[in-house]
């Protein structure tokens, strides 16, 4: 009995269909950018210090700039942490004071700066910084600093819990009904975070928008690569994710240009209304129409491709009836992810190398942002290194293999961090550069461990394996905000020493997996023992 594969041989296996169908999905893939990296930008944190009755007067009357304001309105040391913790107090002085002097206004209070009492802020901020973000509206700053990290969190708790979800309506409903119903989810979350007028419920939104949207991107991922054919479903894969990398590019120079986050967040919303014209764009997955015994739909897609890749589809295939194969009704189970020595070290290894690759992604990005001078550059060159990985990867995966490529990707991604967080501060053209070496290597390892991880589980618990592993990359990205933004007001580069550690042990453990080159995909149990063998 032929397959689908054996079928696309002769009607087209990437030909005009199937690069529609790439094309218009990773437009899909380029508007994801915003959900999982918005918070560079919406949650941008400025410079700021602890506002203080009467010094927006005398600033007017003495001709400071802001930063001068800045600078007269809190010290930068307080004998106690440091200037992180100094910007959440402010000097106990009367600032309306007539007579004090522009050049030296402390001296000409108290006589000497060391001598003046500091406490508590309690007449809000002022900011650095021309736009507006989710920092500067509400406050996000000193003891209320922790919401920000929520506030990223909870996309990454919706990615966590709606992966499981969507994937499951993608499986029981079809690709195209799953792409449709988040892409109009998204469209509505994303409109409500613009007039939202609270915190809380920006933070629920988030939540549900994160609930869908990566789901939708994985539903388009699968999609992409079932109506190509097997020469070319890595390839289909590694570009899709490319495509995310444009999206970081356009998105940042969005952002330049609209540095206010709720014009930003409407700006990348609208057009994705677009997507839902995919109603009509996009076909079905004949793979999952075959799947659920719709063969004559199946087989009308498969007719409509043969016709606009102007090719004959033979006439023995016209009628033929699809079966299933006897591993595919077997009933996956959790258990079976750790019931062989292999399988288990196998799953082990995979959700901590996704645990990490979240984390040290995420982390890096946050990072480079709070130590940016411009953060809009930085953010442009550390998204630029993301197309050499993908060059890379295409270049390396069928002539070196996966393990070494995968295992160096992340060592170095562990090195460049330690060597980032060694470059003096004074440095900063060798520390954006170690940086954004970071950021390619764990992008290289990002992208790898999505497609390996198929490789290395037999058909029937393949969707399931890749599931519960992965969802280890939402559970990273929970934790990575509180790391990178906690550790930090301990050592501005202390996140960087952890990234090191983590980075450094995923590449030792990727060594311990087998090689897939050349392997053909396992179908049993005992077809990945024996891949060690």
């Amino acid at each position: 009995m032929p397959t689908l594969d054996d079928i696309l041989e002769h009607v087209g296996e990437f030909d005009r269909f199937q690069k529609q169908t790439f094309f218009v999905l990773c437009l899909l893939s380029a508007s994801f950018t915003p959900v999982y990296v918005g918070v560079f930008f919406f949650g941008f944190t400025p410079e700021h210090r602890c506002s203080s009755p009467g010094v927006a007067e005398l600033s007017q009357r003495c001709g400071w700039s802001l930063e001068e304001q800045l600078n007269h309105t809190v010290p930068e040391w307080d004998g106690h942490g440091g200037s992180f913790s100094s910007r959440c107090r402010r000097y106990e002085v009367d600032w309306n004071t007539t007579g004090i002097s522009c050049t030296d206004p402390l001296g000409s209070l108290v006589g000497s700066e060391s001598t003046v009492p500091l406490g508590p802020c309690r007449d809000g901020w002022v900011y650095d910084f021309p736009g507006s973000s989710i920092v500067t509206e509400f406050d996000l700053v000193c003891e209320d600093s922790w919401k920000l990290d929520l506030f990223q969190s909870s996309v990454n708790a919706g990615f966590f819990i709606g992966s499981l979800n969507i994937g499951y309506i993608a499986d029981r409903f079809g690709r195209k009904f799953c792409l449709l119903t988040t892409i109009f989810a998204n469209i509505v979350c994303g409109i409500l975070l613009v007039f939202v007028p609270n915190y809380v419920w920006i933070v629920i939104i988030r939540f549900l928008q994160g609930l869908v949207s990566k789901g939708c991107w994985t539903a388009a991922y699968i999609l992409v690569t079932e109506v190509v054919g097997p020469q070319y479903r890595r390839m289909v894969g590694i570009l899709y994710q490319a495509a995310f990398s444009v999206g970081l590019l356009v998105f940042d120079g969005i952002a330049y240009a609209l540095p206010h986050w709720r014009w930003l967040q409407l700006t990348v919303t609208l057009p994705t209304c677009f997507l839902l014209l995919y109603y009509w764009c996009l076909p079905e997955s004949p793979r999952w129409l075959i799947s659920q015994g719709k063969n004559d739909k199946a087989m009308k897609i498969i007719s409509n491709m043969a016709k606009i890749n102007q090719k004959k589809m033979p006439s023995h295939f016209k009628d033929i009836k699809f079966e299933e194969e006897d591993c595919g009704k077997q009933n996956p189970s959790l258990m079976d992810l750790f019931r062989t020595p292999q399988i288990r070290k196998n799953t082990l290894i995979l959700m901590y190398n996704w645990f990490t690759s979240s984390v040290l992604y995420q982390g890096l990005i946050m990072h480079m942002g709070m130590a940016s001078e411009n953060m809009y550059l930085d953010f442009l060159y550390s998204a630029l290194v993301e197309f050499p990985a993908a060059f890379i990867i295409i270049i390396t995966i069928d002539r070196v293999g996966r393990r070494y490529p995968w295992a160096v990707s992340n060592l170095v991604a562990g090195a460049a961090c330690l060597a980032t967080a060694l470059v003096p501060e004074d440095i900063h053209w060798l520390k954006v550069i170690t940086a954004c070496i970071g950021r390619m290597g764990i992008t290289m390892a990002f992208e790898m461990v999505c497609f390996v991880n198929t490789e290395l589980y037999p058909t029937y618990i393949r969707n399931l394996g890749v599931m519960v592993c992965s969802s280890l990359c939402d559970i990273g990205g929970v934790i990575a905000p509180f790391v990178v933004y906690r550790l930090v007001e301990i050592w501005h580069d202390l996140p960087l020493i952890v990234f090191t550690v983590l980075g450094l042990i995923a590449g030792g453990l990727v060594l311990l997996l087998p090689e897939t080159k050349g392997r053909v995909l396992p179908e049993t149990m005992e077809d990945v023992e024996n891949f060690h063998r």
